[in-house]
Protein backbone atom coordinates (compact mmCIF):
# COMPACT_ATOMS: atom_id res chain seq x y z
CA UNK A 1 0.00 0.00 0.00
CA UNK A 2 1.06 3.40 -0.65
CA UNK A 3 2.29 6.08 2.41
CA UNK A 4 -0.57 6.81 4.48
CA UNK A 5 0.08 10.54 5.78
CA UNK A 6 -2.62 11.17 7.84
CA UNK A 7 -2.45 10.20 11.49
CA UNK A 8 -4.01 7.18 12.91
CA UNK A 9 -6.90 9.48 14.79
CA UNK A 10 -9.25 12.09 13.40
CA UNK A 11 -11.43 14.35 15.90
CA UNK A 12 -14.52 13.73 14.83
CA UNK A 13 -16.63 16.75 13.52
CA UNK A 14 -13.60 19.01 14.90
CA UNK A 15 -14.11 19.38 18.63
CA UNK A 16 -15.80 15.94 19.73
CA UNK A 17 -18.09 16.11 22.54
CA UNK A 18 -16.38 18.84 24.07
CA UNK A 19 -17.45 22.08 21.80
CA UNK A 20 -20.66 22.48 19.02
CA UNK A 21 -19.61 19.97 16.19
CA UNK A 22 -18.71 21.48 12.96
CA UNK A 23 -17.97 25.00 14.20
CA UNK A 24 -14.82 27.08 14.23
CA UNK A 25 -14.74 26.83 17.94
CA UNK A 26 -14.40 23.67 17.73
CA UNK A 27 -11.62 23.01 15.55
CA UNK A 28 -9.85 25.45 17.39
CA UNK A 29 -10.37 23.31 20.59
CA UNK A 30 -9.11 20.25 18.30
CA UNK A 31 -6.13 22.06 17.90
CA UNK A 32 -5.65 23.06 20.80
CA UNK A 33 -5.66 19.50 22.60
CA UNK A 34 -3.03 18.43 19.72
CA UNK A 35 -4.82 17.14 16.96
CA UNK A 36 -3.77 16.99 13.49
CA UNK A 37 -6.29 15.93 11.23
CA UNK A 38 -9.92 16.81 11.73
CA UNK A 39 -13.29 15.04 10.37
CA UNK A 40 -15.76 17.71 9.39
CA UNK A 41 -19.45 17.23 7.25
CA UNK A 42 -19.99 19.63 4.43
CA UNK A 43 -23.06 20.43 2.57
CA UNK A 44 -24.60 23.27 0.19
CA UNK A 45 -27.12 26.17 1.14
CA UNK A 46 -29.61 27.47 -1.45
CA UNK A 47 -27.23 29.60 -2.77
CA UNK A 48 -24.56 27.30 -3.25
CA UNK A 49 -22.34 28.16 -0.28
CA UNK A 50 -20.47 25.29 1.16
CA UNK A 51 -21.20 25.09 4.82
CA UNK A 52 -20.57 23.42 7.68
CA UNK A 53 -23.53 21.00 8.94
CA UNK A 54 -24.10 17.25 9.78
CA UNK A 55 -28.06 16.95 9.84
CA UNK A 56 -29.89 18.12 6.99
CA UNK A 57 -31.98 20.27 9.22
CA UNK A 58 -31.16 22.93 11.53
CA UNK A 59 -33.19 22.31 14.73
CA UNK A 60 -30.65 19.97 16.59
CA UNK A 61 -27.76 21.99 16.49
CA UNK A 62 -28.80 25.82 15.58
CA UNK A 63 -31.71 27.73 17.03
CA UNK A 64 -32.71 27.60 13.27
CA UNK A 65 -35.91 25.81 11.71
CA UNK A 66 -36.64 23.60 8.48
CA UNK A 67 -33.43 22.46 5.69
CA UNK A 68 -30.28 24.31 5.61
CA UNK A 69 -30.60 23.88 1.70
CA UNK A 70 -33.72 26.21 1.95
CA UNK A 71 -31.78 29.33 3.03
CA UNK A 72 -29.42 31.59 1.50
CA UNK A 73 -26.11 31.74 3.53
CA UNK A 74 -26.75 35.42 5.18
CA UNK A 75 -29.44 33.91 7.04
CA UNK A 76 -28.07 30.44 8.11
CA UNK A 77 -24.85 32.69 9.14
CA UNK A 78 -27.52 34.78 11.37
CA UNK A 79 -27.97 31.53 13.76
CA UNK A 80 -26.81 30.58 17.16
CA UNK A 81 -24.87 27.34 16.75
CA UNK A 82 -23.29 27.16 20.09
CA UNK A 83 -26.01 27.80 22.79
CA UNK A 84 -27.33 24.15 22.04
CA UNK A 85 -24.00 22.88 23.40
CA UNK A 86 -23.44 24.85 26.72
CA UNK A 87 -23.49 28.66 27.51
CA UNK A 88 -20.07 28.92 26.87
CA UNK A 89 -20.21 28.81 22.95
CA UNK A 90 -23.89 30.82 22.79
CA UNK A 91 -23.81 32.86 19.86
CA UNK A 92 -21.24 30.81 17.89
CA UNK A 93 -21.99 30.85 14.48
CA UNK A 94 -21.92 28.06 11.79
CA UNK A 95 -19.16 27.81 9.84
CA UNK A 96 -18.49 28.29 6.21
CA UNK A 97 -16.13 25.41 4.29
CA UNK A 98 -13.83 28.28 3.37
CA UNK A 99 -13.18 29.85 7.01
CA UNK A 100 -12.48 26.09 8.29
CA UNK A 101 -10.19 25.50 5.92
CA UNK A 102 -8.09 28.96 6.15
CA UNK A 103 -8.17 27.78 9.70
CA UNK A 104 -6.88 24.18 9.27
CA UNK A 105 -4.21 25.32 6.94
CA UNK A 106 -2.87 27.96 8.88
CA UNK A 107 -1.78 25.28 11.58
CA UNK A 108 -0.89 22.53 9.23
CA UNK A 109 -4.01 20.30 10.25
CA UNK A 110 -5.09 17.55 8.05
CA UNK A 111 -8.65 17.54 6.71
CA UNK A 112 -11.49 14.77 6.08
CA UNK A 113 -13.94 16.20 4.54
CA UNK A 114 -17.33 14.47 4.78
CA UNK A 115 -19.81 15.51 1.76
CA UNK A 116 -23.14 15.28 3.52
CA UNK A 117 -25.62 16.23 0.93
CA UNK A 118 -28.78 17.19 1.08
CA UNK A 119 -31.25 14.62 -0.43
CA UNK A 120 -32.21 15.57 -4.37
CA UNK A 121 -28.87 17.43 -4.36
CA UNK A 122 -26.29 14.76 -4.32
CA UNK A 123 -24.20 15.44 -7.49
CA UNK A 124 -23.85 18.69 -7.27
CA UNK A 125 -22.28 18.97 -3.70
CA UNK A 126 -20.15 16.56 -4.76
CA UNK A 127 -19.23 18.60 -7.30
CA UNK A 128 -19.14 21.87 -6.06
CA UNK A 129 -17.37 21.01 -2.41
CA UNK A 130 -14.55 18.54 -4.45
CA UNK A 131 -13.70 21.92 -6.68
CA UNK A 132 -13.66 23.85 -3.56
CA UNK A 133 -11.48 21.77 -1.85
CA UNK A 134 -9.47 21.53 -4.58
CA UNK A 135 -9.02 24.85 -5.04
CA UNK A 136 -8.67 25.69 -1.03
CA UNK A 137 -5.74 23.24 -0.39
CA UNK A 138 -3.91 23.87 -3.54
CA UNK A 139 -0.42 23.33 -3.02
CA UNK A 140 -0.94 21.41 0.16
CA UNK A 141 1.91 19.32 1.23
CA UNK A 142 -1.31 16.94 2.01
CA UNK A 143 -4.62 17.24 0.29
CA UNK A 144 -7.94 16.65 2.28
CA UNK A 145 -9.81 13.22 2.30
CA UNK A 146 -13.10 13.50 0.39
CA UNK A 147 -15.47 10.78 1.96
CA UNK A 148 -19.42 10.02 1.87
CA UNK A 149 -21.97 8.05 2.31
CA UNK A 150 -23.21 9.44 -1.13
CA UNK A 151 -21.72 7.11 -4.18
CA UNK A 152 -23.59 10.46 -6.57
CA UNK A 153 -21.88 13.12 -4.78
CA UNK A 154 -18.34 10.91 -4.37
CA UNK A 155 -18.75 9.98 -8.09
CA UNK A 156 -18.93 13.86 -9.26
CA UNK A 157 -16.14 14.46 -6.53
CA UNK A 158 -14.19 12.67 -8.38
CA UNK A 159 -14.92 13.58 -12.28
CA UNK A 160 -14.60 17.07 -10.31
CA UNK A 161 -11.01 17.03 -8.71
CA UNK A 162 -9.46 13.56 -9.50
CA UNK A 163 -6.53 14.03 -8.08
CA UNK A 164 -7.97 14.14 -4.49
CA UNK A 165 -8.13 10.98 -2.45
CA UNK A 166 -11.58 9.46 -2.22
CA UNK A 167 -12.81 7.24 0.96
CA UNK A 168 -16.02 5.07 0.85
CA UNK A 169 -18.47 5.21 3.58
CA UNK A 170 -20.47 2.30 4.79
CA UNK A 171 -21.98 1.29 8.13
CA UNK A 172 -21.67 -2.34 7.25
CA UNK A 173 -19.25 -3.75 4.55
CA UNK A 174 -21.39 -5.47 2.48
CA UNK A 175 -20.16 -7.39 -1.33
CA UNK A 176 -21.80 -4.54 -3.49
CA UNK A 177 -19.42 -2.04 -1.99
CA UNK A 178 -16.28 -3.57 -3.67
CA UNK A 179 -17.73 -2.78 -6.27
CA UNK A 180 -18.10 1.05 -5.61
CA UNK A 181 -14.82 1.64 -4.24
CA UNK A 182 -13.77 -0.18 -7.46
CA UNK A 183 -15.87 2.80 -9.30
CA UNK A 184 -14.33 5.42 -7.07
CA UNK A 185 -10.98 4.16 -7.27
CA UNK A 186 -11.30 5.20 -3.32
CA UNK A 187 -7.87 4.53 -1.40
CA UNK A 188 -9.82 3.76 2.01
CA UNK A 189 -13.11 2.91 3.27
CA UNK A 190 -14.32 4.29 6.54
CA UNK A 191 -17.05 2.06 8.59
CA UNK A 192 -19.13 1.96 11.80
CA UNK A 193 -16.36 0.01 13.99
CA UNK A 194 -19.21 -2.16 15.98
CA UNK A 195 -20.17 -3.85 12.92
CA UNK A 196 -16.34 -4.17 11.07
CA UNK A 197 -15.66 -8.01 11.02
CA UNK A 198 -11.86 -8.19 11.24
CA UNK A 199 -11.82 -10.76 9.06
CA UNK A 200 -12.55 -7.80 6.36
CA UNK A 201 -9.60 -5.82 7.21
CA UNK A 202 -6.85 -8.02 6.08
CA UNK A 203 -9.06 -8.58 2.45
CA UNK A 204 -8.99 -4.44 2.18
CA UNK A 205 -5.66 -4.28 3.07
CA UNK A 206 -4.89 -6.87 0.46
CA UNK A 207 -6.80 -4.60 -2.34
CA UNK A 208 -4.91 -1.82 -1.15
CA UNK A 209 -7.51 -0.08 0.67
CA UNK A 210 -6.72 1.80 4.20
CA UNK A 211 -9.30 0.60 6.96
CA UNK A 212 -10.84 3.44 9.22
CA UNK A 213 -13.74 2.74 12.00
CA UNK A 214 -16.00 5.40 13.81
CA UNK A 215 -17.35 6.72 16.07
CA UNK A 216 -14.37 5.02 19.17
CA UNK A 217 -14.62 6.38 22.14
CA UNK A 218 -13.38 3.81 24.70
CA UNK A 219 -9.73 3.85 24.99
CA UNK A 220 -9.57 -0.51 25.12
CA UNK A 221 -11.88 -0.65 21.87
CA UNK A 222 -9.59 1.91 20.17
CA UNK A 223 -6.35 -0.48 20.96
CA UNK A 224 -8.02 -3.58 19.86
CA UNK A 225 -8.93 -1.92 16.39
CA UNK A 226 -5.41 -1.16 16.25
CA UNK A 227 -4.15 -4.22 16.86
CA UNK A 228 -6.90 -6.09 13.91
CA UNK A 229 -4.83 -3.72 11.82
CA UNK A 230 -7.32 -1.06 11.69
CA UNK A 231 -5.14 2.13 9.98
CA UNK A 232 -7.27 5.28 11.63
CA UNK A 233 -10.15 5.38 13.82
CA UNK A 234 -12.94 8.84 14.39
CA UNK A 235 -13.31 9.69 18.27
CA UNK A 236 -15.86 12.23 20.16
CA UNK A 237 -13.01 11.23 23.13
CA UNK A 238 -10.61 14.29 22.28
CA UNK A 239 -9.03 14.48 25.76
CA UNK A 240 -9.15 11.00 26.68
CA UNK A 241 -7.48 9.76 23.41
CA UNK A 242 -4.74 12.80 23.68
CA UNK A 243 -3.59 11.37 26.74
CA UNK A 244 -4.01 7.62 26.19
CA UNK A 245 -2.52 8.08 22.70
CA UNK A 246 -0.66 11.23 22.12
CA UNK A 247 1.25 10.02 18.70
CA UNK A 248 -1.49 8.61 17.32
CA UNK A 249 -3.54 12.17 17.47
CA UNK A 250 -0.32 13.41 15.47
CA UNK A 251 1.95 11.07 13.73
CA UNK A 252 1.31 9.56 10.61
CA UNK A 253 -0.34 5.87 10.54
CA UNK A 254 1.58 3.16 9.43
CA UNK A 255 3.49 2.95 5.87
CA UNK A 256 2.54 -0.67 4.86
Amino acid sequence: MKAWPYPRIFAHRGGGTLAPENTLAAFRLGQSLGYAAHEFDVKLSRDGVAILLHDATLERTTNGTGRAADLDWEALRALDAGSWHSEEFRGEPLASFEEVAHLLRSEGTLANVEIKPTPGVERETGDRVARLAQELWAGARVPPLLSSFSFEALMAAKAAAPGLPRAWLASRLEEADWERMAALEAVSVHTNHAKLDPANVERLHAKGYRVLAYTVNDGDVAERLFAAGVDGLFTDNLRGFAVRFPGAIREPGRTA
